[in-house]
Parts: structure tokens; C-alpha cells; sequence
């Protein structure tokens, strides 16, 4: 199990320090989300002052970005990376696309499947030098002259990985994509009894198992060494549980561990604002099962105890702050290491 860094915000200016802070320390991979910034130029910069570290973007809107243009971000960092970069594709919602981005809500299945294979084509064409020829529902896409090509990579094989929570798009991970990303509002149940199940099913249609594909997530951590950041871990963990709780496209792990009340009651008081109260809903049970608590050097033993073979890589569901708390990320990464020896 590799363990990462996800940064869920992030300042540009702040990145290279960041990237290389990450590298020094020993983390695996370092990820960017798309909130408040470009994950893809964050990671330009990440790729230039580092020079081993996994990078990827945990998630990169897909639809909000046609995929000649997320190929083309993609293409240039994985070249100014040399392979190290991994794609982190994820649909959000509906809301969210139509209302932020201003762009349709149209079969997001059927639409992830055609920006994967999409991309691929184009990347197909600036390795290969072969016509570039991929028509779908969605996407014409029949024209690249050599003006516009930025040519081939030494290492062309990026891979893509899918974010998904319900059945069709955990089957469509599997079926086409070298990973998921699940997200961080998981229990071993879902990822045993609901995701995986699902993923294999996506797998088995291209004749794939289990061992050719990645599963990616972040784990609620609470570190227990110091009182007073194991007070703050626990309340930010309930604020983000209650938050992602509310949102009825999460509801599937509500309804797996009989939570329905709870999620009905909080997307009730998220429709009226009352976001400071909804921490107060998630209670030790809910706690007990989506978070880990245990001290730094602790909790990588505790996360291999309860996912076994579940998970490839993790990251901590934890801002990451260089100078701010590094002994007990490099305890951590330490016992992530021997735990891989």
C-alpha cells in the first residue's frame, strides 16, 4: 500500500515548496483536487522541482474540459514529468456542472466512457503519428495537423483513473480505466459488499482481474498524539462526514449501514444553512466506521489491519502544511514503509 499527499486547496505559489516538501519527506504520490485552483498547473509546477514523486489530479473535472484539452494538459505534464503523472478524472454533479461550470448534464456514464476512450485517442495519435478518428455520441473528434501535434513521450502509458461511488460508474472504472478513485465517505463494507463487486464486474468484460487495477482513496485520519490536534482531526472529520452525508449522491453508504435518518436529517439542515450544527449528527459509531483514530506511527498499521488488501494507494483526509506537524507524517510514512518491506 502506497501512502500519498492530498492537498484539497492549495495557493501556486505555494506548490513547489509543497511538491518538494512532500518528495523530502518520503510520501509516494502528491495529488491535487480541483476546488479553488487548476489541479493541472499546480502539478506543471509540482513536476518541475521534483523528480520522483507520483503526481496526479484526485480529481480533475471531466466534462467541464473537452478531451483534447484535458489531453493536452495531461500530455504535458506527463512529458515534463517523465511518466510520473497519473489522471484523476471525476463527473461531480449535476448541480455542480450545470451551475458552476455551465455545461449539460447529459448520460454521465455513457459520457465518462467517450472522454476516456476520447483521450486515449488523441494521445493514440501524437504517440503513433496515426490519423486521429474518434466519433461517439458525445465527441467528433477528426482533425490534428502537425501544427497542433506536440508529438510523442518517453513514457506515453498515463494512466487514467475514474472517481466513483454508485454501481454504473464503479462498473465503468473497471471496465475501462487502470484505477478508481473512491471517495473518502467509504467503510470496508462498501468497498467489499458494493464497490469491488461492481469494479470486478467492469473488469471481467475486458478479461482483467483485480491485480491489473488500482484502488485509490483518502481515509479519514485522527491522530491521537496531542490532545489538541486530535480534538481539531475528530471535529474536522465529523464537518466533512456531515457534509458529504447530506448529499443524496453519497446516500449509498448511508443506506448500506442504516443511516437513513441521519443523512435525511442532515440534508434537511444543509437545504436551511444550518451547517455549523451537522458535525453534532455524526456520532463515535459513524466515526468508528468511515475514520481511523490512532497516533501518527499508529495508523498505518491500523489502516492495513482494516483494509487488508482493499486499498493501493491512501492518503489521509488531512491538510498537509510543510513545517506543521512533519515528525508525525514522517512517523506515519515510516510505517507505511515497513509495513511494504
Amino acid at each position: 500500500m502506497k501512502f500519498d499527499v492530498t492537498l484539497l486547496s492549495f495557493d501556486l505559489g505555494d506548490i513547489p515548496a509543497y511538491a518538494r516538501a512532500a518528495e523530502a519527506l518520503g510520501f509516494a504520490g502528491f495529488w491535487l483536487a480541483e476546488t479553488q485552483s487548476d489541479p493541472f498547473l499546480g502539478l506543471a509546477l509540482a513536476a518541475e522541482h521534483t523528480q520522483t514523486i507520483d503526481l496526479g489530479t484526485a480529481i480533475a473535472v471531466a466534462f467541464a474540459r473537452s478531451p483534447t484539452v484535458t489531453a493536452m494538459m495531461a500530455w504535458n505534464i506527463g512529458r515534463l514529468a517523465n511518466g510520473r503523472f497519473h489522471l484523476g478524472l471525476g463527473s461531480q454533479v449535476k448541480a455542480h456542472n450545470v451551475l458552476r461550470y455551465g455545461v449539460k448534464w447529459e448520460k454521465p456514464i455513457k459520457k465518462m466512457r467517450e472522454t476516456t476512450e476520447a483521450i486515449r485517442a488523441v494521445w493514440h495519435c501524437w504517440q503513433t503519428g496515426a490519423p486521429l478518428d474518434y466519433v461517439g455520441e458525445f465527441f467528433k473528434l477528426q482533425l490534428m495537423t502537425p501544427f497542433f501535434n506536440p508529438g510523442p513521450i518517453a513514457q506515453p502509458n498515463i494512466p487514467i483513473y475514474i472517481s466513483a461511488v454508485n454501481e454504473q460508474m464503479l462498473r465503468l472504472a473497471g471496465e475501462t480505466a487502470d484505477g478508481v478513485m473512491l471517495h473518502a465517505l467509504h467503510s470496508v463494507p462498501y468497498i467489499e459488499e458494493y464497490a469491488l463487486p461492481h469494479i470486478k464486474d467492469g473488469l471481467a468484460r475486458r478479461g482483467l482481474g483485480r491485480d491489473d487495477f488500482q484502488m485509490v482513496t483518502a481515509v479519514f485520519a485522527i491522530p491521537t498524539d496531542e490532545p489538541e490536534y486530535a480534538a481539531w482531526a475528530k471535529a474536522h472529520a465529523q464537518q466533512q462526514i456531515s457534509f458529504y452525508l447530506s448529499t443524496p449522491a453519497y446516500r449509498v453508504l448511508a443506506d448500506l449501514h442504516g443511516w437513513h435518518d441521519t443523512a435525511a436529517q442532515l440534508s434537511q439542515m444543509a437545504r436551511t444553512g444550518q451547517w455549523h450544527a451537522m458535525p453534532a449528527l455524526i456520532t463515535d459509531e459513524i466515526l468508528d466506521v468511515i475514520a481511523v483514530q490512532g497516533t501518527w506511527a499508529e495508523l498505518p498499521g491500523i489502516i492495513a489491519g482494516k483494509y487488508g488488501r482493499l486499498l493501493d494507494r491512501v492518503s489521509y483526509y488531512l491538510p498537509f502544511i510543510p513545517g506543521q506537524n512533519d515528525a508525525g507524517w514522517q512517523a506515519s510514512i515510516r510505517a507505511f514503509h515497513q509495513l511494504a518491506a
